[in-house]
């Protein structure tokens, strides 16, 4: 954006005008969300080259300088959104560019959660955290004496992973490239699975991981073999050059949190994830917002978004 609005012209009454513009300059995305890197992880992982042609990007300036970001992504989540900064800038750039008709709220504030509900039919949305570990403060795991060792998975492990996930419900759709194209670490008991962590998003042109799928089977637990797993998978990514790892886990899960603690893991923003479904299932109000649209200066939209909205 290389223009400002002057305060004056930017606000009428109490709404303020927002200049919404898809933004294709990964250095430019970065500075906005370099703020909170952990928080933004996987907005800021697709602005690797081999994953940034898979996302669209969006930013929002506020009157005052405020920003926003939203990104429409499909990725290893399949199609996901991600929400970051103000959250008038956030309910600007919706309502203009809310995205495909269904995927996955893979990051949004508490504060975003208005937007959302406003553009999308939220389903299992769940509280979490992020936490993250930095290079130099990571501790992986000790070997964990008398207990099986952690393996690495491979392609021709995806059915083991599937019926490991099964136990708890989770999804069993995996295929050997998914594990091929991630990070994949288990422990095997009498020649089952009985523990795992993955990963959801590997950018090491970006400094930048996000592990995922972290599971124990129900006769495994309270072994420390989550840790060991996860500690393995960590580990890796920081070897290929993801110098910040970033996980997400339930705050009502002590045990949890204290074990990736222990691997030096630090506690960040918290965040909601859930399902989504646009409620504009044509997209015609959208597309109608886009035309009717004021341009400014440099092209972008204006919208005005009112403090209650």
């Amino acid at each position: 954006m290389t223009r400002t609005l002057s305060r004056d012209h930017a606000v009428e009454g109490d709404a303020a005008l927002y200049r919404v513009h898809e933004e294709r300059d990964s250095q430019r995305l970065l500075a906005l969300l370099a703020e909170d890197r952990a928080y933004a992880a996987f907005a800021i992982g697709h602005l690797d080259s081999g994953l940034f042609r898979d996302a669209r990007f969006w930013t929002a300036e506020g009157p005052a300088g405020e920003h926003a970001v939203v990104m429409h992504a499909n990725g290893s989540l399949g199609k996901m959104t991600v929400l970051c900064g103000d959250a008038g800038g956030v309910a600007a750039t919706l309502s203009l560019h809310p995205g495909p008709r269904g995927g996955y709220l893979a990051t949004c504030a508490p504060e975003h959660l208005a937007a959302g509900r406003r553009v999308y039919a939220l389903g299992g949305v769940i509280s979490m955290i992020r936490m993250a570990v930095e290079a130099e403060s990571f501790r992986p795991a000790g070997p964990g004496v008398g207990q099986p060792p952690v393996q690495q998975l491979s392609a021709r492990d995806a059915r083991a992973l599937n019926a490991l996930y099964a136990t708890g419900g989770g999804p069993t759709g995996y295929r050997g490239e998914h594990i091929e194209q991630g990070v994949y670490y288990g422990v095997f008991e009498g020649g089952s699975l009985v523990a795992v962590a993955g990963t959801h998003l590997v950018s090491p042109g970006m400094g930048i991981g996000v592990v995922g799928n972290v599971f124990t089977h129900a006769s495994a637990r309270g072994r420390g073999l989550a840790t060991r797993v996860t500690s393995a998978v960590t580990s890796t990514l920081i070897e290929r050059g993801c110098w910040q790892v970033t996980l997400t886990v339930d705050p009502e899960n002590p045990p949890a949190l204290r074990a990736y603690e222990r691997l030096g893991y630090v506690r960040g923003a918290p965040l909601h994830e859930a399902r989504i479904e646009r409620r504009d299932v044509i997209g015609l109000g959208a597309l109608l917002r886009r035309r009717l649209a004021r341009r400014g200066p440099d092209g972008e939209r204006l919208v005005r978004i009112h403090p209650d909205e």
